[in-house]
């Protein structure tokens, strides 16, 4: 491909993540003239839906999730659906008084040493942008770790909460939305005894086991733990695995009922171990 082709795909994508030296331009070029289409078509249908002002309940609204939500919305439907937009008009204030509150150096020690580590490919997190995005997310992980102190911080919430701050662009909002997933939504993953996580990684390995019999086959031969496979990437929730834009959407092909038999049968085994 020449410069002058290779300049139409910019190096940085809207997120702020660099994009790899082996970029395919061309690919890339290809495929999303086509789904710019698809792209329109679907921001049309949400600026429709929400002209009201509010982010309604219902059949249509969990179709077009499913679909996936348009950067632009994104923030406002996840604040609204995930409850955290009622969390954050019923609190007035809090988030600012956490910030305020006694300091906790143990806490304030562990969060600084993964900000470093957290989206190095990202401008908005290197410490040569102007802002930096550290400084944002050190403030949503400080406050969370007051808010919860039953988990505190744990390695891994620093790209949940990154992640956050990329599409928010708002600290506050930011804080309330990792407190519905962290606090309400997934609140057994960061738990002591981690038992969520523990469950979810049974479900995947009886997954690959069930859809691709190969690699679980090959997984038993060379003893390899699921816990030390996925750990990581249950723990982050995939935010630094995926593309960015399939991050918090729902399984494709499993419905949510399935998963939720496995997660019971798997979860009494773990229970049932002890």
């Amino acid at each position: 491909m020449e410069p002058a082709e290779r300049s139409r795909v910019p190096r940085i994508d809207p997120y702020g993540f660099e994009r790899p030296e082996d970029f395919d331009d061309a690919a890339y070029e290809k495929f999303f003239s086509s789904y710019l289409v698809t792209l329109t078509r679907r921001a049309i249908k949400w600026s429709r839906l929400l002209q009201g002002g509010s982010v309604p309940r219902s059949r249509t609204v969990k179709r077009y999730v499913r679909k996936g939500i348009p950067l632009e919305h994104r923030a406002r439907v996840w604040m609204a659906l995930s409850g955290a937009q009622a969390q954050m008009d019923q609190n007035p204030g809090y988030y600012h008084r956490l910030l305020q509150g006694e300091r906790n150096p143990r806490l304030e020690d562990a969060i600084r040493t993964d900000l470093n580590r957290t989206f190095p490919d990202n401008v908005k997190f290197r410490k040569t942008t102007d802002p930096c995005l550290q400084k944002t997310l050190y403030n949503v992980l400080l406050a969370y770790g007051h808010h919860n102190q039953g988990v505190g911080y744990c390695q891994g919430m620093n790209f949940i909460a990154g992640y956050l701050i990329l599409i928010t662009n708002n600290e506050e909002e930011s804080f309330w939305l990792l407190d519905a997933l962290v606090g309400r939504i997934l609140p057994d993953y960061y738990s002591p005894a981690m038992l969520g996580l523990k469950t979810d990684q049974e479900v995947l390995g009886e997954l690959v086991r069930a859809k691709l019999p190969a690699v679980g086959a090959l997984m038993e031969r060379l003893g390899v733990l699921w816990t030390l496979l996925v750990s990581r990437w249950f723990l982050c929730l995939f935010v630094d695995v995926l593309p960015v834009e399939k991050i918090f959407s729902e399984p494709g092909s499993l419905s949510m009922a399935t998963v939720a038999k496995l997660r019971e049968s798997c979860r009494a085994r773990l229970l049932a171990q002890g």
